[in-house]
């Protein structure tokens, strides 16, 4: 798995402003972009975060970049919409003279995706779409999507907390917090608001019927930030699109079953794999599903763990699987196995 040093950032100046864009792995060029809130930096700490991506740079060298007016990006004061956004990223690219390229978007970078590909036909051979959407405006009633910006702007920190139960279903407490603590760190409340705002104005749909490069729309079947529909629809506005259903509830590749995630972009991206991409490992473990492995080492059922920790039997079983993602194993026994051979030796 890569690590955390091996990535460097980078800045271009663009029609757009000032543009934070970092390059990892090796091969042809893959474009990666998503999620209205991101900061190349504090992403890239996260272990799931970079297990994933390291999958994908086996094989490319994979490109990220913060918009303007996001993350590590400048113009703190830029709000740019779906055609700004696509003019910018044409702007990084001709400036690193990237001249052929796959392109991955994610969420409302399927937007941005398809719109690089719709109008730079000749350089994007391949997308792919992940949890993506053709307009914001389906993401939510109107109400809900109002109130949701409203909070963010007049409260931060409870709009960090509601985002968090949407884009990390079924973490724990502590995770949720990290996640809504990520946010608040990668923008301020203000940037935050208008930039969900401008992503419920997203409309690809003339980008979507003009994307001649062959086309793999994947979503996961219990999507809670986009709902599965959208991502059908998406398939549907692309000539010969190929669709892939995956399982789970996240949003974020990069948790839940991510090996599949990636697998399956791997092979929308011409390099069917074999052999899984490396997983995370015990130190990407939270606290809470160690304290659960120590339990089933133990011997406890989930019933008994539940009860012992005051959760319900379905959390325990989460936090279970979860684990066994992180630790690439099959079983619940393995995986408490795995957790004990980590730990340092104790002296009794």
């Amino acid at each position: 798995m890569l690590r955390v040093e091996d990535q460097v950032v980078r800045h271009v100046r663009t029609g757009g402003g000032d543009v934070a864009y970092s390059a990892v792995g090796s091969g042809p060029a893959l474009l990666v972009g998503g999620w209205w809130c991101s900061h190349l930096a504090l992403n890239w700490e996260d272990p799931l975060f970079r297990a994933y991506l390291s999958g994908l740079a086996t094989r490319f060298t994979v490109l990220r970049y913060d918009q303007p007016g996001r993350g590590m990006s400048g113009s703190a004061d830029t709000t740019i919409d779906l055609h700004d956004e696509i003019a910018v990223v044409t702007d990084l690219l001709d400036t690193l003279g990237v001249e052929r390229l796959a392109v991955l978007g994610a969420s409302s970078g399927g937007a941005v995706a398809a719109g690089l590909a719709a109008r730079l036909p000749d350089r994007v051979h391949r997308l792919v779409l992940y949890g993506a959407f053709a307009r914001g405006a389906d993401i939510a009633p109107e109400s809900a999507r109002r109130a949701m910006v409203n909070t963010i702007s007049a409260h931060w920190g409870l709009g960090s907390r509601l985002l968090a139960d949407v884009f990390v279903p079924g973490a724990d407490h502590t995770e949720r917090e990290r996640f809504a603590q990520f946010q608040r760190l990668s923008a301020t409340a203000d940037q935050a608001a208008r930039s969900l705002a401008a992503t419920y104005e997203f409309d690809a749909t003339d980008y979507l019927t003009a994307v001649t490069a062959p086309t793999t729309v994947l979503h996961r079947r219990e999507d809670r930030a986009v709902p599965f529909a959208l991502g059908v629809d998406v398939a549907r506005r692309i000539r010969r699109a190929t669709f892939v259903e995956l399982r789970g509830e996240n949003h974020f590749p990069w948790r839940g079953d991510a090996t599949a995630v990636a697998e399956a972009t791997l092979r929308a991206l011409g390099h069917p794999v074999r052999s899984r991409p490396a997983v995370p490992g015990p130190e990407a473990l939270t606290d809470r599903e160690r304290e659960i492995l120590r339990l089933v080492a133990e011997g406890l059922t989930d019933a008994q763990i539940s009860e012992r920790l005051t959760l319900s039997p379905h959390t325990v079983h989460r936090h279970v699987a979860n684990a066994r993602t992180k630790l690439g194993v099959r079983s619940r026994a393995a995986a408490a196995s795995a957790l004990r051979t980590d730990r340092p030796s104790e002296t009794t």
